[in-house]
């Protein structure tokens, strides 16, 4: 599987290409405007040996980036998503360069096959230290009263039902053996109130109060609790709603206060941080990944 992260496609490559000469001019933008590549060597003694990682939509877009990133710095790594195929290939692509990885199919929209997903997790590498709630889905964009009831309830279902059904069944686990850290994907459209994607918006700020509450009762047992908010990431998901609705990747980043639509793989590194003991005094917050747009 190519991932967009380490082989950039065209529309990424024509947005950091406008922005070159600046970042060539002014070494100290250099870093936020030419964002790094992401691994392809294994790092037996990296920052996750010997730790356990579960991710869920780990198929596809930061999932999959999150999945190799973690694999490539030595930890054992258990992810879901719902279509088997692209799974298969991820978890193919990721041992082939030697990383330890477990693929499952499981709907986070049933509380059901994400406890199993996770006892999985227990039952194939003996622990659970890290899981990544990232599974989301983003629907066609409309006015309130023009989104279909059924799209509402799916867009909650899995983006927020499926956060916590992750941390519901997770916790326990964590708690039990000593520790460990959830972080779930949460938005800028957590903290923005966008006129066309009500119940996405919706589905986000629910996020950030599930993860404010379950982290403020959290860390007495070394349980971790945090989220991280991307902006413009270069993603199929964002692609088709680029294309829906009429943008140009090329178009748009200009608009953004770091003009470029950020990559998988440096959404993967926020989260390996927030997951680390660089992170231990950070509960139940959210970490700004839009480029500055919060600010």
């Amino acid at each position: 599987m190519t991932d967009s992260s380490s082989n950039p496609s065209r529309r990424t490559a024509l947005s950091l290409g406008a922005l070159a000469g600046l970042a060539a001019a002014s070494p100290a933008l250099a870093n936020s405007l030419n964002p790094a590549a992401a691994p392809t060597a294994l790092n037996p003694n990296g920052r996750f040996r010997d730790k356990v990682v579960a991710v869920t939509g780990g198929n596809s877009g930061i999932g999959a980036a999150t999945v190799r990133a973690f694999a490539m710095e030595g930890a054992k790594v258990i992810f879901c998503a719902r279509r088997d195929a692209l799974g298969k290939s991820v978890e193919a692509e990721i041992r082939a360069a030697g990383g330890d990885v477990t693929w499952r199919v499981a709907d986070v929209r049933d509380p059901d096959q994400v406890k199993a997903f996770l006892d999985a997790a227990v039952s194939v590498y003996g622990r659970l230290d890290v899981l990544f709630n990232n599974a989301g889905i983003f629907m066609t964009p409309a006015s309130l009263e023009d989104i279909p009831v059924e799209n509402y309830r799916d867009m909650m279902a899995t983006n927020t039902d499926g956060v916590f059904y992750g941390m519901k069944f997770a916790l326990p686990i964590m708690k039990a053996q000593g520790g460990g850290v959830i972080v779930n994907m949460a938005s800028v459209a957590a903290y923005r109130g966008f006129g066309n994607t009500a119940h996405y918006n919706a589905s986000k700020h629910a996020v950030i109060g599930l993860t404010k509450a379950a982290a403020s009762v959290s860390a007495k047992q070394n349980v971790r609790i945090v989220s991280l908010s991307p902006l413009a990431v270069d993603t199929p998901m964002l692609k088709e709603s680029f294309d829906y609705q009429g943008f140009t990747y090329e178009a748009m980043a200009p608009n953004f206060v770091t003009p470029r639509i950020m990559t998988p793989h440096e959404m993967a590194e926020n989260v390996l941080f927030l997951a680390s003991d660089a992170a231990s005094s950070l509960n139940g917050m959210d970490l700004d990944s839009t480029g500055g747009q919060l600010a």
